[in-house]
């Protein structure tokens, strides 16, 4: 509703000394559209809260998310994992040489055997992760250092790469392929193993290198240069990563259909991390056909090809082997999360309830003092 006093011509633009320009021509009107939007006359609803609808809402989250939060822990605990740090800090590792001696600039790999004992067997298909600690690979200008034209094949920017990918967009006068701090990184570790049976006998575990990378990355996202199905030449004009020791078309030169953009590897890698401690998938063991658990109890071997120092940034390198539920990874916080919350709501709606029993003044209206 308008105040008695509300002015039109004011509204409109005009004053009561206005009248001697009406001759300029009528000024458009700044007064909102007759409408049921405009003028604030939409239908609303305004929930009331009442103990009968409060009380009842706490309660039913409680009993929903307190079943849910039990079953994810339990499907987290029931998964399998065994991780081991190869880093190389402690004098007593089998790594501590390479760490030390160590360096992007190193020619000679430097290869290092880590042995353990797994206490319990791992059944269906086992996955081999490669951790990282320390490792921002989140940092706002790491991100923007790639070029995805270039990563999707397209000829112009493999020949002329982004400004982001600086200081990694050439080298040698020669365009890098691919460019930018991501690639530059990518972990090279290689990474063996080995079960000892009963006789000493190292036997080698067969690790699937092909299938740990998102189908959407491998067949929509990476692509190599059209043009020739040779490698060599569809990168002929351009330089490696500074710190890689192969160029891309020779990350797996057996496999045309692992090579270049498209090796698994290297797209894994270009997937970054949300937080500075992560890990990234390496390997598949797959399920053997019969019964036989994939992975059984006993002793085992990890050969480590020392590629990729860390300790100039302080940072941790693991291996992870870790079977997996309906539910992903190993993760216990998805199932604490529902138990808190769930758990706090209906502690809140036994408060609640208490409080309304006891301080209800609904039906005793007349005794309250004034």
């Amino acid at each position: 509703m308008m105040a008695s006093s509300y002015n039109a011509k004011e509204e409109d633009g005009h004053h009561s000394g206005a009248s001697s320009h009406g001759a300029a021509g009528a000024v458009k009107s700044k007064k909102p559209d007759n409408t049921a939007f405009k003028q604030q006359r939409l239908p609303a609803w305004q929930p009331i809260l009442t103990a009968g609808t409060v009380l009842p809402a706490f309660f039913v989250i409680g009993l929903i998310f307190i079943p849910i939060g039990i079953g994810l822990f339990v499907s987290s605990n029931n998964i399998k994992e065994f991780q081991i740090d190869y880093t190389g800090v402690d004098i007593s590792s089998p790594c501590y040489s390479c760490a030390k001696n160590f360096s992007w600039n190193s020619t000679t790999p430097c290869v290092c055997y880590v042995p353990f004992t797994l206490n319990q067997s791992f059944e269906s298909n086992v996955f081999m992760y490669y951790g990282l600690s320390n490792f921002y690979q989140n940092h706002r200008r790491y991100v923007k250092s790639r070029d995805d034209s270039q990563l999707n094949g397209d000829r112009s920017a493999l020949t002329n790469p982004s400004k982001e990918c600086e200081p990694y967009r050439t080298s040698d006068g020669l365009p890098i392929a691919p460019c930018g701090a991501i690639a530059n990184s990518l972990f090279n570790d290689t990474l063996e193993l080995y079960h000892i049976d009963s006789n000493g006998t190292s036997n080698p575990i067969p690790l699937a290198k092909k299938g740990i990378a998102w189908w959407t990355d491998k067949h929509v996202k990476f692509r190599n240069p059209g043009g020739n199905n040779n490698l060599s030449v569809a990168f002929h004009g351009t330089n490696k990563p500074v710190n890689w020791r192969n160029p891309v078309y020779e990350l797996d030169p057996s496999d045309p259909e692992n090579n270049g953009f498209i090796n698994e590897d290297f797209i894994v890698w270009m997937r970054t991390a949300a937080l500075p401690t992560f890990r990234k998938l390496y390997r598949i063991i797959q399920k053997k056909p019969n019964t036989t658990p994939t992975l059984p109890s006993g002793k085992y071997l990890l050969t480590i090809t020392y590629n990729y120092p860390v300790l100039s940034f302080d940072g941790r390198k693991r291996m992870i082997l870790s079977t997996i539920s309906w539910m992903g990874g190993k993760n216990p916080f998805l199932g604490i999360a529902y138990i808190t919350v769930g758990s706090i709501c209906f502690f809140l709606g036994v408060v609640l309830l208490i409080i309304h029993h006891k301080y209800d003044t609904r039906n005793n209206s007349a005794d309250i003092p004034n």
